[in-house]
């Protein structure tokens, strides 16, 4: 991929593209327990306006926009009790097609960004211990591999275990 890559605040109208890409990494397995593909239906309760949502398109070299979303990063709430209203679960996506591009770390520091500016102070996950090109990216983007959670869930009748990662953003 040639061309350069800007990361902005999703909206409603990005729901389809990123149903599409998160439905990429629900099939491959490599990413998530989700087993049902999602759609942009699935999608827009995320833009409740209290979690941020961002995507990552392609530009023309000019910072001009051609509308293609490559990539999505995403927050969601972490537990119901107020003492944690300042920490999100995160999410990260990446197209198949543009992946190893930059598109994940440009995503991620646009959702730390506008974490940061929501008042959040701290982002969480949890990544399959074998998914090692997600485990190396967010290393390089500050999080730090916390522990590993066991027989966290399975995935089609496998027990998965899982590196629980966290960032505190300020």
């Amino acid at each position: 991929m040639s061309d350069q890559l800007a990361a902005r605040a999703a909206t409603r109208g990005d729901a389809d593209v990123i149903a599409a890409i998160y439905n990429q990494g629900i099939a491959e397995r490599i990413a998530t327990f989700e087993t049902e593909p999602r759609t942009p239906a699935d999608i827009l309760p995320w833009f409740d306006g209290a979690y941020p949502v961002v995507v990552v398109t392609v530009t023309d070299g000019t910072g001009e926009s051609d509308g293609r979303v490559v990539a999505f990063a995403a927050t969601s709430t972490y537990r119901p009790r107020a003492c944690y209203a300042g920490i999100a679960e995160y999410s990260v996506y990446v197209d198949r097609d543009a992946r190893g591009m930059g598109a994940g770390r440009l995503a991620l520091e646009a959702l730390f960004a506008a974490a940061t500016e929501a008042g959040f102070w701290k982002l969480v996950s949890r990544i399959f211990v074998e998914n090692a090109p997600s485990r190396a990216l967010m290393r390089r983007v500050g999080f730090r591999e916390v522990g590993v959670y066991e027989r966290h869930a399975q995935l089609d009748g496998v027990w998965r275990d899982v590196v629980i990662v966290e960032k505190l953003l300020i």
